[in-house]
């Protein structure tokens, strides 16, 4: 990482809050989570805002949401994210040929839902001013509800913001592969 952070040891106040929040489900915080520790304010913030855009009461199904992280951070060159993200979806059932297919933005090899909201992701990410009515009506026709196309779009929007954070501040590590990756979605 490019600038300094504060160590767990180190944290007090609202910083310690919230490196103990993170701390009960990983038994530390994570890199992402230290890297905004210079303002506890903003740790707070983001932890609040992930828990938020993870429990939106929509129907998507985790593997559909979790495809929506995988594209963004995929997209984004985000090693981090995308790495987190890719033990989501193998512990989900995702096929290897899935995972290779997404990094080459094949979608057409996922199911319907998660193929539309695949090319969703993707547009929003690497054309925002581009996307249409007709990019929402290629969701509904994927069978989303207008909860679950809001559910899709703040995912997506959330990890194009996380992964800016990480490319920005020099996140460039992959995760390790015993991390529990659904353990850091905040409760």
């Amino acid at each position: 990482m490019w600038i300094g952070t504060i160590p767990v040891e180190e944290a007090t106040g609202r910083l310690k809050e919230a490196y103990d929040w993170q701390s009960e489900r990983l038994g530390r915080p994570t890199e992402l989570t230290m890297l905004g520790s210079l303002d506890p304010e903003i740790v707070h913030a983001r932890l609040t805002l992930y828990r938020a855009s993870e429990h939106c009461p929509s129907a998507l199904t985790p593997r559909q949401r979790t495809v929506i992280g995988y594209v963004t951070s995929v997209l984004n060159g985000t090693p981090y994210c995308a790495s987190q993200v890719r033990l989501k979806l193998r512990e989900l059932g995702c096929t290897e040929q899935e995972i290779r297919a997404m990094d080459e933005g094949q979608y057409e090899v996922l199911q319907p839902a998660e193929a539309a909201v695949a090319r969703y992701s993707a547009k929003l990410t690497k054309r925002p001013s581009e996307v249409t009515e007709a990019d929402i009506a290629d969701l509904k026709a994927g069978g989303l509800t207008d909860i679950e196309i809001l559910d899709a779009n703040n995912m997506c929007a959330h990890l194009n913001y996380v992964n800016r954070i990480a490319n920005g501040l020099g996140l460039k590590i992959e995760v390790d592969a015993g991390f529990k990756s659904f353990a850091a979605i905040p409760q």
